[in-house]
């Protein structure tokens, strides 16, 4: 129980949960909707976007998805508005808003 990330939740018994919630199960972290921790928003400007993709690889929450190489607009399901993406961003693609979106 304690390593299967989908059978806990808020009704769970304290003594089931993992010290500090560590997950030891790989590839659950998709299960995990942290956006909602969000107190920044970023905001994909498609217009001013070059797709030199230097955003995807610094995203510590890999919320940029990339398809056929050409990058998408952010996961917000998983993105924590940390805003270094739009440091760098050489065209001024993203920028930040205050806020959860």
């Amino acid at each position: 129980m304690r390593t299967d990330i989908t059978k806990i939740n808020e009704t769970t018994p304290v003594d089931e949960l993992t010290e500090g919630l560590m997950v030891f199960a790989g590839g659950t972290s998709k299960l995990f909707n942290t956006g909602e921790w969000r107190t920044n928003t970023p905001v994909f400007k498609e217009d001013l976007c070059k797709q030199c993709l230097l955003c995807a690889p610094v995203c510590p929450d890999v919320s940029i998805p990339v398809v056929d190489g050409k990058r998408l607009d952010f996961d917000y399901d998983h993105c924590k508005g940390c805003g270094i993406c739009a440091k760098v961003c050489p065209f001024g693609a993203i920028e930040m808003k205050e806020g959860v979106e």
